[in-house]
This record gives C-alpha cells, sequence and structure tokens, in this order.
C-alpha cells in the first residue's frame, strides 16, 4: 500500500475561501407528509416485490426478479456468507414493518416466519452478519411484538420470535470457543464448529468490527430471557480487544489473530473492518448503563480526533506511528461516524464530515464505495448502504436544520431516478456509468426506510416513542428498558475490567442541549459553505509540501537508475526496497513505517506515484466505461447495461445527449462485409457479433450502411461484465479517423439481455452514452412513465470531475493503489493478432466484495441460461403494477 502522508494545511486553505450563506428555507408540513408518503411506497416496492419474486429466499436478485438462494446462484465469496437460507430479508424488515404503522403486514410476518423460517441448517454463516441481521431481526421483532400486544394488539403473541432468537444464539455460541474468546468469523448453524468437516475451525483471523460488534444483541437476548451467558460471551470478547489497543495510540487495527490477539492488519480508521465496534462501545453504554463501556468509547474517541480525524476528513492511519496516514481513500462505510458524533455530542465535526459525504454524493448521484482524498471514485460500487442517510437523519434530530430535509430528499430523488427497477431496487454497479448490480441486500429494507421515514415523519406520524429505543448497527429496535433488567447471575467474566481504575476526566455524563449548542442559526451553514467550496474545487490535486531544512532534494522518478548505489540508498531511506523479477522487470515496494522519517515516507510515497505515473505514460490512455441505457417499452431507462468504449469513432464523453435510437441486428451478424440489410441499418444502432474482422472493419460497414451507432456483443457465452473487466475496442492499426459513429462492446450476459427484449418487443429504443441519464433528462419534460415524483432537480448540477471537459485539472487519473506493493511491469497486448478483435482492459469494474476487496465474485451462470422471457413476462407484469401506482400518483 501507498502511505499517503499529504499535509492538509494546503487542503484546508481551501476553507478559508469566502462564501455566501444563505439560509436554509424551512420545509412545509405538506410537503414533509409528501415526501414521507413517498418513503412508505417506496418501501413497499421493494418489501412487495421480496414477497411476490423472492421469498422465502433471502434476498431479491431485482434485476432478474427472482429470488437468491444460496448454493443455486454462482458463489458471490465472503458476502454470501449473510444469507442462511433463513428468510433473511423478512427477519430483517419486521421491526421497519412496525415503525411504518404496517401492523396488519408486521403481524402476518412474524407469522411467517414462525410457520417457515428454519434455523437448523447445514451452512456456514457469518457470525457477524447473522448477530446484526438475523438475531437482530428477531429481537426488534421481538420487541415490537410486545409493544403491540401492550397496546391490545397481537394478543396471541407468546414470546415466539424471543424463543427463536435464543435458539439462534444457542448455534451461535460455539463460535466463541476460543481461548481469547474473539469468536471465529464463521460458525455451521447445524453443527458449530468443529473444524474441516464443518468446513469451519480453521479460520484465524476475523475483523475488529466482527469481533466487537456483538454486545447489544446477545446484551438483549441474555435481558429478554435471564440466561446471562450470551452477553458474558460478548463481554469477553470486548475486553479482549481493549486490552490488544495498542497502547500508546489507543488504537485498534482492522484485522486480529483469534488465538495469539496478533494484529493482523494494523491500519486503523472509523470505516471498513472497525466502524462498529466504536458504535457499540457508545451504544453499549447507552443501553446497558456500565460506565467502563463508556470510558473506553471516551478513550478511543479522543484518538480518533487526534490522529484519524482531519476534517472533514477520516484518513486511517497506523496504530504504531498514528501520524502516518496509511491511504489515500476513504470508504463509504465511514458514513455513520457523523451519527455517532452526535450521540457523543460532538456536533461540529459531525457537520463538517456529513457536509464532504454529501458533496461526493451530489456529485457521483450515490456514496462510491471508496473515495480518494480528493474525492474521486476509488471503487465505483454503491449497494444501497444508508449509513449517509443515517447521519442525516441524527443530524435533523440534533440541529432541527432543514438543510437536512433537503438532503433526504435528494437521497429519496436518487434512489428513485436512478436505482429504482421494475422489481425492486438494484444496488449501482458503477456510479459513474449508472449500470446495476443484481443484488437488493437485506440491509436497504432493515435501515434505508427507517432513516428516510423517520427524518420526515412528525411526532405523531409514529406508532411509539422512538426515544425509548436504541438503534443497532442494523437499525434495529432494542428497549432501553433493558438497562433495568437484573443480569446479575452473570458467571465471572475471564479479562474482565472490571477492577480497572477509571479516569473520570474521559467521562461526560449529560447529552448535550442542541437548543443551547446552536444560538445562531446560521452556524451549521457557516461550518458547511467552506467545505462545499473546498469539494467544488478539489479536483485539483492536493499540494504536498516538504519540511524545510530537511536535507537535499528527494530523488525523483525520472532520475532513478537501478544500478546506481547511491539511487538505491537513497530508496532504503525512503522505505522503498526493490527485487529483480525472473523475468528481467523490477519489482518496488514501499512499507512506510522502514522509512527512516515521516518525512522520507512521504518522499517514498512520492517516489512511487511518480513511477507509477512514468510507466502508465508508456502505455495508451484508458477509457472510462460507457452505458447503454433501454428506455423503450417497457423499460423507460430502468435498465442500463455497462458498456467497454472504442479507441476510435464518437468520443460519448463530449456528448451531451448521447446516442438515441432503435437497433437492429445486423446481416451479416459479424459485420465482417458490406450489410445485406442496409436499408433496414439506417437511421438505427446495429448489433453486431465480435468475431472474425477487426472492430473498425465493423463500424466502417455499418456506417456505409447508414446506421448511427453499432453494439457489438461478445461471442464468448457466459462472458459478463459482473466478473470480468471490460473492455476498450481498439483500432486496426491504421487511421480510423473516417469512423465518426460510436461503436460499444457488451460482454454475452448484458448482449443476450438487449437481444431477447429485441425479440420479446420488436421495436427496442436504447441510449449510448457516457453513463446513464436521469429519466427526466431522457424523456425532456414529457410525462415519465412510471414515475412517482413530482418536483425534479437538475441531474447535472455536479458533475463528475472524471468526466469534466472545461477544467484540465479535472482530467481523468488513474485511482489510487491500495495493494501493499506497486509492481512497475509492461502491459501484454490482449486480442490483438492481425485480423481478429483487438480489445484492451478497462480497469476499474466487477463487484466489490467487503474486506477482502482483491476478491472478485462468479459470474452468473445461472442467469445466462435462465430464460430471459419469463424475467421479461415478470417486468411486463411489474410494468401493469407500475401504471396503477401513476394513477395513485403521491
Amino acid at each position: 500500500m501507498l502511505h499517503s502522508a499529504t499535509m492538509l494545511p494546503a487542503f484546508l486553505l481551501l476553507f478559508l475561501m469566502g462564501t455566501s450563506i444563505r439560509l436554509s428555507e424551512t420545509m412545509s408540513r405538506d410537503e414533509r407528509n409528501k415526501l414521507r408518503n413517498q418513503v412508505v411506497e417506496m418501501f413497499d416496492h421493494a418489501y412487495h416485490n421480496y414477497m411476490d419474486h423472492a421469498y422465502p429466499a433471502d434476498e431479491l436478485m431485482p434485476l432478474t426478479c427472482r429470488g437468491r438462494v444460496r448454493g443455486l446462484e454462482p458463489s458471490r465469496g465472503d458476502i454470501d456468507d449473510a444469507l442462511g437460507m433463513f428468510s433473511l430479508t423478512l427477519i430483517d424488515t419486521l421491526d421497519t414493518l412496525a415503525l411504518l404503522n404496517k401492523t396488519v403486514e408486521f403481524e402476518e410476518a412474524v407469522k411467517r416466519v414462525l410457520k417457515d423460517v428454519r434455523l437448523d441448517n447445514d451452512i456456514v454463516v457469518s457470525v457477524f452478519e447473522t448477530n446484526i441481521r438475523v438475531l437482530g431481526g428477531l429481537l426488534g421483532g421481538h420487541s415490537m411484538a410486545i409493544m403491540l400486544k401492550e397496546s391490545g394488539q397481537m394478543l396471541w403473541y407468546q414470546n415466539e420470535l424471543l424463543h427463536m432468537a435464543k435458539d439462534l444464539g444457542l448455534r451461535l455460541l460455539p463460535a466463541f470457543n476460543t481461548s481469547s474468546g474473539l469468536p471465529y468469523p464463521r460458525v455451521n448453524l447445524r453443527y458449530g464448529v468443529r473444524g474441516p468437516e464443518t468446513r469451519t475451525g480453521t479460520e484465524t483471523d476475523t475483523c475488529t468490527a466482527c469481533a466487537g460488534t456483538i454486545i447489544l444483541e446477545f446484551a438483549a437476548l441474555s435481558r429478554f430471557t435471564g440466561d446471562p451467558t450470551f452477553e458474558a460471551h460478548a463481554r469477553r470478547a470486548l475486553d479482549f480487544l481493549w486490552e490488544k489497543r495498542q497502547r500508546n495510540s489507543n488504537l485498534v487495527g482492522t484485522t486480529i489473530n483469534i488465538h495469539s490477539g496478533e494484529w493482523v492488519r494494523r491500519d486503523s480508521g472509523v470505516g471498513a473492518g472497525i466502524d462498529s465496534y466504536y458504535e457499540y462501545l457508545m451504544k453499549a453504554y447507552v443501553l446497558l448503563g456500565d460506565d467502563q463501556y463508556l470510558h473506553r468509547f471516551n478513550t478511543h474517541y479522543a484518538s480518533i480526533m487526534k490522529y484519524i480525524s482531519q476534517p472533514p476528513l477520516l484518513l486511517d492511519v497506523h496504530i504504531h506511528k498514528p501520524l502516518l496516514p496509511a491511504r489515500t481513500w476513504m470508504d463509504s462505510l465511514l458514513a455513520f461516524f457523523p451519527g455517532l458524533q452526535v450521540l457523543k455530542g460532538d456536533i461540529r465535526p459531525a457537520i463538517e464530515t456529513h457536509e464532504m459525504l454529501y458533496q461526493v454524493t451530489k456529485k457521483h448521484n450515490f456514496l462510491p464505495e471508496a473515495f480518494t482524498t480528493d474525492f474521486r471514485v476509488h471503487w465505483a460500487q454503491h449497494p444501497l448502504r444508508p449509513e449517509f442517510a443515517e447521519s442525516t437523519y441524527f443530524l435533523y434530530k440534533a440541529t432541527r436544520d432543514p438543510y437536512y430535509l433537503e438532503v433526504g430528499r435528494t437521497v429519496l430523488e436518487n434512489l428513485n431516478r436512478f436505482a429504482r427497477v421494475p422489481c425492486g431496487f438494484a444496488a449501482m454497479k458503477d456510479v459513474r456509468t449508472g449500470s446495476h448490480e443484481d443484488r437488493m441486500d437485506s440491509f436497504f429494507l432493515a435501515e434505508m426506510f427507517k432513516y428516510l421515514f423517520l427524518l420526515f415523519a412528525e411526532e405523531e406520524d409514529l406508532p411509539f416513542n422512538v426515544e425509548d429505543y436504541i438503534f443497532t448497527t442494523e437499525a434495529h429496535l432494542l428497549p432501553l428498558s433493558l438497562s433495568t433488567a437484573s443480569n446479575s447471575q452473570a458467571p465471572p467474566v475471564v479479562n474482565s475490567m472490571a477492577g480497572e481504575e477509571l479516569d473520570d476526566s474521559n467521562f461526560e455524563w449529560t447529552c448535550p442541549n442542541t437548543r443551547l449548542l446552536f444560538p445562531d442559526p446560521a452556524f451549521p451553514r457557516n461550518l458547511r459553505e467552506p467545505i462545499r467550496s473546498a469539494v467544488d474545487k478539489s479536483c485539483l490535486r492536493p499540494t504536498i509540501h516538504r519540511e524545510p531544512g530537511m536535507g537535499r532534494p528527494p530523488l525523483r522518478a525520472q532520475d532513478f537508475m537501478a544500478n546506481n548505489p547511491e539511487h538505491l540508498e537513497l530508496l532504503r531511506r525512503m522505505g522503498v526496497s526493490l527485487i529483480h523479477l525472473k523475468d528481467g522487470r523490477v519489482q518496488l515496494v514501499q512499507h512506510a513505517t522502514q522509512a527512516v522519517s515521516a518525512v522520507a515516507a512521504e518522499d517514498g510515497m512520492r517516489f512511487m506515484q511518480e513511477m507509477m505515473e512514468l510507466s502508465s505514460q508508456q502505455q495508451k490512455e484508458q477509457l472510462p466505461p460507457r452505458a447503454v441505457q433501454i428506455v423503450s417499452h417497457p423499460f423507460f431507462g430502468r435498465v442500463v447495461l455497462t458498456a467497454g468504449p472504442a479507441q476510435f469513432g464518437m468520443d460519448l464523453s463530449k456528448s451531451s445527449s448521447g446516442v438515441r435510437g432503435f437497433v437492429t441486428v445486423a446481416e451479416p451478424y459479424n459485420g465482417c462485409s458490406e450489410l445485406s440489410n442496409g436499408e433496414i441499418v439506417e437511421g438505427r444502432i446495429a448489433l453486431l457479433q465480435r468475431g472474425q474482422c477487426m472492430f473498425a472493419e465493423k463500424a466502417r460497414h455499418i456506417q456505409k450502411a447508414g446506421a448511427i451507432g453499432g453494439i457489438v456483443i461478445d461471442d464468448n457465452e457466459g462472458s459478463s461484465s459482473d466478473t470480468a473487466p471490460l473492455f476498450q475496442m481498439a483500432g486496426d492499426g491504421r487511421s480510423t479517423d473516417d469512423v465518426t459513429l460510436p461503436l460499444l462492446f457488451l460482454f454475452h450476459k448484458e448482449g443476450n439481455i438487449l437481444l431477447e427484449a429485441l425479440k420479446e418487443y420488436k421495436e427496442v429504443e436504447v441510449l449510448l452514452s457516457d453513463k446513464a441519464r436521469d429519466r427526466e433528462a431522457i424523456f425532456k419534460g414529457k410525462a415519465l412513465p412510471g414515475t412517482l415524483l413530482d418536483g425534479s432537480t437538475d441531474g447535472a448540477e455536479e458533475e463528475d470531475c472524471s468526466t469534466e471537459e472545461k477544467d484540465n485539472s479535472c482530467s481523468p487519473s488513474s485511482e489510487p493503489v491500495d495493494q501493499s506493493q506497486v509492481t512497475t511491469q509492461e502491459q501484454t497486448a490482449e486480442d490483438s493478432v492481425v485480423g481478429q478483435d483487438s480489445v484492451q482492459p478497462v480497469e476499474g469494474l466487477g463487484s466489490y466484495v467487503p474486506v477482502d476487496v482483491g476478491e472478485e465474485p462468479a459470474v452468473d451462470r445461472d442467469s445466462s441460461s435462465q430464460s430471459v422471457d419469463s424475467v421479461m413476462a415478470d417486468w411486463q407484469e411489474d410494468l401493469e403494477a407500475f401504471k396503477q401506482m401513476e394513477k395513485d400518483e403521491l
């Protein structure tokens, strides 16, 4: 990994620029009610499609309108460990139904869970995910059922969900049978942890959040049932993590060995791998009233604000050298942190970080899974995560600033415009192009709609007082009355910190009075405006200043000679080592911790970046992916296919409207000779099969026939952009200036969707563009089929820097490397044989797997073999529902 030592003063100078202050206008009650009702309608769309097309499967696949059943779909790696054949989405959604006043549906859902769900499946699941989603969902459902029973409803309920929760808790307990008390990351629901024969017990590492996000659910289970075992195990795990913190920095690493307690990954932040560990320390104090949790949280929080927080940024550091940043990018999971800061009472940095996240969201429509310190996309996926909406809600609660209602409106409208599909809401595969991924995770229903509903709802709209509950990390509701439940029978806990002397200076005993925090209503706005200005100008790369008086100028990449002993010594001082590979290439590896000083580590980081830039200059610049958006009936712009660009022909990134037209299959299909159906192709977008001749030759033949564009479909059956890097199509080795139409490339799976749509509907219209367009922009103000929005926001208000043309400082750049080593090597040509298609890979695509980011999921071969006719039929059926919703437009 290249360790960024970028110094922030230059960045912070941007904050000092004067900006005009515009006071937020109060949102009317009618407008809030309209948005609240829209949230409910969106929830209904997602929930009913899950129940109609996926139940009893764990999750809905919204593009193919079917359930995701583990073992029947190709494995996606660790992400599938959340699936346990226990109707995950239904359980995760129980208390959302209750909160949204859907009492009848909640009661029906509880009965379904009791009747249909089995927990003794022979399947290996994630302890962390099963705890927060399933155990938390059962406990949240139980809390709601008890609340309704006390109000005279659901009188038949006799703690059945609690009995299921205890059964599940007992099935998770074997994972805690380790010498440290930290749980194994996975457990077999039927057989527990026995070893390889149960596909468990062989792991040695777990993430800090995985081991430290148990206490709320396990303590609640203990206090609901009177069995102290669960809470004791969760406390022991937390005690061990606290004991293993780095004592000088008071920070914890990201991954730990569950047997030895050694830190495997020593980078520390507030995002993926650690996030909810901090959250649960604070919330354990709120729920359980144990001062020890508050002491630990405050100790960690002081270090976070000292080392990690560089407002508005939150940058990972090394636990042993916390002044050294560990990476130059942030992940989207840290978006929960402003909400936690509200709970802590530290509102100012919460406002600042949230505003930074909002400006990034406005640039890309969604928060990318990871983004750089200059706010460019690092990982382009967005699986409909709710953390930003969560923090928006808590900041509104703390400030009552109507600005956050407008932020919520933006979230809501973007979901409807870009993620909504006929069978639910689809995750974004690439926020730059607007292409979709066939997944709708259960947390979308469990969290997103809770926070958006609460944001717009009035107090009288809620069926109960939410102040009587605390939200788990999955937004499940646990009653604060559990703090008074007796747990005195708990056995002594190994490694207990009960005798630890508490530092009273770390305690803040009262929650802040936000009315006194903001006597000036413009105060939150005064904090936001400079950050908005900074992000707007962030395409400029932050300047790295070298401290004066620190010796001679650093070695520059263009001057480096591998056989120069002086240069090798300079590399050593910068923490850079040189390895000669067998094939004659040289590999450079930097470890910032091995540099002789922080400044030397800075120089090493700069040297590595320069070497990468020099290497990339020798290769042709990679083009970003493009989009094929189906805009005709019954798709209406909701289906977006990720496409590879060509290095010749029309540049779609320079076209504000793209190229729109009906598609037709070229004859011959390979496009390698003059077309026999030229009169049909004229004025249309031609579909071509890859192979047998060069791409440029295909383009010339369809252009001669009068086509306005072309789409080349891969002839390799089963290929998909889900698992393979997209291609950019190369020329034929001679001038291609004569080719003026746009040519895009689709893999077989995406191309087959287009061909089957053409077969089913005869006339299919598509839009070829650099990224998916807002449906309102596509239809240019005409009534949108199936739209549920009255108003609109200019979708081009905030353009992604990577697509801007006016400012040279916003030109695309390679994303920061997130590996522990950098290799400068020659790029091998692919498919470059004369007479055949010539293609080059386009980087940056593929599904994101949390934690294990290097792993990519397998291609969905099952969906390739599934009849697309049935999918189209399902979409047609769903279209009728859309038409009905149009009549009942909110």
